[in-house]
């Protein structure tokens, strides 16, 4: 396995021999109905559009996961994963194979990776968008992904889960509450699945972020309080620290393969 963190919510994922690129933001700015006053977000570096990907997946229809300017880039053979409101989005874009997934369906990749749909982050009163449980069906090895920290408990009964990748740092608004859901949510997560490794994403990365949302955001958390976290509750995930555009491969132990 693995993985390489392209800023945000962005990632190459290599598992069982196939590129699966996830929530890709790679080009232009990224701004929420074209409200630039309001957020906005440039990256600082550059980086070439992924080559030989197998499939796009995508956990929500907002701009941060299936971002417009990115989706008009790629490919409109390449198939297509996502959530409900996503599949929306790239259908319009004029994708050409869409599977939409409810919680808790699957979807097949070449008889190699199995990818389950799980309840995740609520976006206004009535909807709820998509996590994703991805398998490689030959070793068992397991991934969670899930990018505001929103965890459905019913999550436990597919534990044990190799890797976690989701937000360990805190952004909230003053008064309001969290927009995304970092420490105690991280935390909750890996003693439900018992990961061996957790990986952050949504907060840092290479990028600029301006506009009015800017100034009351509060970010809490770091990585390293995190591990601080983990060996509190004697948990034994290892949380690791991605570099922006640097592929690593994930070192896991073998665990027995569920049939």
């Amino acid at each position: 396995m693995k993985l390489t963190w392209l800023d945000s919510n962005s990632w190459l994922i290599e598992l069982a021999g196939k590129r699966i690129l996830l929530d890709p933001w790679l080009v232009g700015s990224l701004v929420f109905g074209n409200l630039s006053w309001l957020f906005k977000g440039e990256k600082n570096a550059s980086r070439p559009i992924p080559e030989k990907i197998d499939l796009i997946l995508l956990s929500q229809g907002l701009e941060d996961h299936a971002h417009p300017p990115t989706l008009k880039q790629l490919d409109r053979n390449i198939p297509v994963v996502a959530s409900p409101n996503a599949a929306r989005v790239v259908r319009e874009l004029g994708y050409l194979q869409v599977t939409a997934l409810a919680h808790g369906e699957t979807f097949t990749l070449a008889h190699q990776i199995e990818i389950k749909a799980v309840p995740g982050s609520p976006i206004g009163p009535q909807l709820v968008e998509n996590g994703y449980l991805l398998k490689d069906l030959e070793n068992g090895q397991t991934i969670y992904y899930e990018p505001h920290g929103y965890h459905s408990p019913a999550l436990k009964a597919n534990a044990p889960v190799d890797v976690v990748i989701t937000p360990i740092i805190d952004l909230k608004i003053p008064l309001l509450g969290s927009v995304i859901k970092g420490q105690q949510s991280a935390l909750e997560v890996c003693k439900w699945l018992q990961p061996q490794v957790i990986v952050p994403t949504a907060a840092g990365g290479d990028i600029t972020f301006e506009g009015l949302l800017m100034s009351v955001l509060r970010a809490e958390g770091s990585v390293e309080t995190f591990r601080a976290l983990l060996a509190k509750n004697h948990l034994s995930t290892r949380a690791i620290e991605p570099k922006p555009g640097e592929a690593f491969e994930v070192e896991l132990e073998k665990r027995a393969v569920s049939l």
